[in-house]
């Protein structure tokens, strides 16, 4: 018999595609969501749907604010015990940390491990699908694969590609990577709710015979994504310009190897030429926007404007761990940061919509994902508005609008806020403050 039941709570989505979320979402306060099995069954006011669903089981989270789970589309899952290390920008800190780090997941037991710490961060911080970075050992990502699978989870990631330009303990080979990357893809793209990323780690870590060989396996499987890094720091850009002299910009070098279509996902992109902005825009590739490690890093600030102006998908991304935090709403309050600094508004919605059903629709998931629709997967999370002392305060204060809400937690948040996360209609994560 199929599990059946409801929760009831104030309940915020993005049903649709929009380049206006600020007016066009949906707001049910003391709404419910029906959950049959892995799917969403009804949704709207709790006068409109609990009387067709007589005895059913109902979970009474009133108060609490019900929202699609958030969308990860950038982060590295080996960096996950290295988070917070200090005083390095990029190419130092690759050395000094991450190829180190990296290096303990040829142990598959090890893989495993971290994956399952991972696993528990995402959850707890009401994160439901990551676009997730492992190494260069297949194993690592088989561990990503088999934890997400175990609990039915859409998870992309993919084993990272380098073949040159870091440590040999830590190199693969052109004729590797793509042996590999081809048995993966085999093994587990399209297996339940799992999607393969090729991944080369960015451009100066990939030789060109491996690129190409990337390319072409990207010409036999059109659906699987691409993710790799690009143009995130001024002094990797230069190394770039000098490895490839003849290509006009950072992204020629992945489009003349046929990386760059609508299903990649180039981290960062803080500084880019216009015709490069023109060119994202023209192929609808993806940025993934990490704005706490940019910081961290003392990369810079990226430029929404841009990408808003050439009409470039783009998506919220913590970079854990570059990124200090696997929190999408605290990332969410530094990207309006950042925006604050450029003059930029970052209305709440916005942020929120650039973590659920934007970045769905961006990475063309949304029929499944990112949202509170009929038919999508129960993938969603429950905040608790009044999780702390500070935040009970906040909110009683005056009268709360649902982004009045949502900014303040994108400020305040912590674990504490989220109160549960369900993946297919399954609890995955109760918080000490659930009431559920």
């Amino acid at each position: 018999m199929a599990n059946l039941f409801a929760i009831k709570a104030n309940i915020l989505h993005f049903p649709n595609a929009t380049t206006n979320p600020e007016t066009e979402y949906q707001y049910f306060e003391n709404g419910v969501m029906v959950v049959e099995s892995d799917k969403i069954k009804a949704l709207g006011h709790e006068q409109d749907i609990l009387p067709h669903f007589h005895g059913i089981e109902v979970i009474d989270a009133s108060g609490k604010l019900l929202v699609p789970g958030f969308i990860d589309t950038h982060l590295h899952f080996p960096q996950t015990e290295m988070i917070a290390s200090y005083g390095e920008q990029l190419l130092e800190w690759l050395e000094n940390y991450t190829f180190p780090t990296e290096r303990k997941f040829e142990n598959v037991e090890y893989s495993r491990f971290i994956a399952s710490k991972f696993m528990n961060q995402l959850w707890s911080n009401g994160t439901t699908t990551a676009l997730a970075y492992s190494t260069v050992h297949a194993c690592s990502a088989e561990a990503l694969f088999e934890k997400a699978d175990t609990h039915n989870m859409l998870m992309i990631t993919g084993k990272t590609c380098m073949d040159r330009h870091c440590p040999d303990w830590l190199q693969d080979t052109a004729e590797t990577a793509e042996n590999e990357t081809r048995a993966l893809i085999d093994k587990w793209h399209n297996k339940g709710r799992l999607k393969y990323a090729i991944t080369p780690r960015f451009a100066p870590t990939s030789t060109t015979e491996q690129l190409q060989r990337l390319g072409r396996i990207v010409q036999d499987h059109s659906d699987v994504f691409i993710q790799t890094h690009l143009s995130e720091n001024k002094d990797e850009i230069e190394w770039v310009k000098s490895l490839y002299p003849e290509c006009i910009d950072y992204l020629h070098v992945y489009e003349q190897f046929g990386l760059v279509n609508e299903r990649t996902v180039f981290g960062h992109c803080i500084h880019l030429e216009d015709h490069t902005w023109e060119r994202l825009g023209e192929l609808q590739s993806i940025i993934a926007f990490c704005p706490r490690s940019n910081l961290f890093l003392g990369s810079g600030l990226f430029e929404i404007a841009k990408a808003e102006q050439y009409k470039v998908p783009v998506t919220l991304a913590s970079d854990v761990g570059a990124g200090d935090s696997f929190s999408m709403l605290r990332t969410q309050g530094e990207a309006y940061k950042v925006c604050q600094l450029q003059h930029i508004k970052l209305h709440p919605f916005k942020g929120l919509y650039m973590m659920t059903q934007g970045s769905a629709h961006a990475l063309s998931l949304d029929d499944s994902i990112g949202n509170l629709n009929v038919g999508s997967h129960a993938d969603f999370t429950l905040l608790d508005p009044k999780f702390n002392e500070l935040s009970d305060l906040r909110m009683s204060s005056r009268t709360n609008t649902p982004d009045d809400t949502l900014f303040a937690l994108s400020m305040l948040s912590d674990e504490r806020t989220i109160a549960g996360t369900w993946i297919a209609g399954k609890p995955v994560y109760q918080g000490t403050n659930s009431g559920v």
